[in-house]
């Protein structure tokens, strides 16, 4: 996957994120439905960004970024914690 790759990704997730806004807005998702999808489009949001930091940092020290892999959920989700 390259950098482009994930920046589309990433706008992909947010204009998704966007739309399921919009139907829970208009009545079109019930509550508990956007709660659920907006916690997965979470994740799937700091599973790009973790990946997009990994290769720019593998690059910044020389190594090839297409080494960086996909981060686990528990992983990108528990930085803060």
């Amino acid at each position: 996957m390259t950098e482009q790759d994930i920046l589309e990704r990433i706008k992909q997730l947010v204009d998704d994120e966007h739309e399921l806004r919009s139907k829970a807005t208009s009545g079109e998702v019930d509550p508990v439905t956007e709660r659920q999808r907006l916690a997965e489009l979470e994740v799937m949001l700091d599973q790009c960004w973790d990946l997009l930091r990994q290769r720019r940092a593998r690059i910044d020290a020389g190594a090839s970024p297409d080494e960086a892999q996909v981060s686990p959920p528990r992983q990108v989700e528990g930085y803060l914690q």
